[in-house]
């Protein structure tokens, strides 16, 4: 939008930090607050997070550092919820850009640091491992920056029954394809499209 009501339908920060705390709980209370006792009012919320900071899927993670910043001061004072407030601690890992390192790292944010919720993103890498730990463990995880395609079907997913523990929020390959056949359509060329894929749960995706 541009001209004069750009600026005033713009939210200003104060708006963007209320809808992001809103939206925080929202995402928690239902599958971390039921977790946590009725008369456990000073536990705190732990969130595991999990993405590739080195490696060669380090490019995925490199704005994980501010981005985690920015959550930990809207999180600073707690969530609330039925009239208590839960400090909120988040404790990140770092997959390497590993699936078995991924997965590592994922048990212990579980076993050991005992969290209440894990998040994790950036390819199959690392969310696929992650999440399966989750359902194992029956801990709810959220993921993202994965193409559902891989996130489902590599870990063997049954779309008449899905996961029990485990959430992906993420485009799919078909809107890829899409946008990238209109940007080819429009080129002056013979059509045709050369695709090399690794053999992973990435790849075979996009591959099929």
């Amino acid at each position: 939008m541009t001209g004069p009501t750009a600026k005033a339908d713009r939210p200003t920060a104060l708006d963007r930090r209320s809808v992001m705390v809103r939206g925080l709980g929202i995402l928690a209370a239902p599958a971390v607050l039921r977790i946590i006792p009725a008369n456990a009012q000073s536990k705190t919320i732990k969130i595991g997070h999990v993405s590739p900071r080195t490696g060669p899927l380090a490019g995925f993670g490199e704005a994980d550092g501010f981005i985690l910043d920015q959550v930990k001061a809207i999180v600073a004072k707690g969530l609330e919820s039925g009239g208590k407030t839960f400090p909120v601690e988040i404790v990140s890992k770092d997959s390497q850009s590993s699936g078995t390192r991924a997965a590592e790292v994922a048990s212990e944010l579980i076993l050991r640091d005992k969290v209440n919720l894990i998040v994790a993103s950036a390819t199959p890498d690392t969310t696929n491992p992650v999440a399966d730990q989750a359902e194992v463990n029956e801990v709810p995880c959220i993921t993202t920056n994965c193409p559902w395609q891989p996130y489902f079907f590599g870990r063997n997913g049954d779309p008449k029954k899905g996961f029990t523990w485990t959430y992906h929020f993420f485009w799919g390959l078909e809107d890829v394809i899409a946008a990238f056949l209109a940007l080819w359509d429009g080129q002056p060329t013979n059509k045709v499209v050369g695709g090399l894929f690794p053999n992973d749960a990435d790849g075979n995706a996009w591959g099929d």
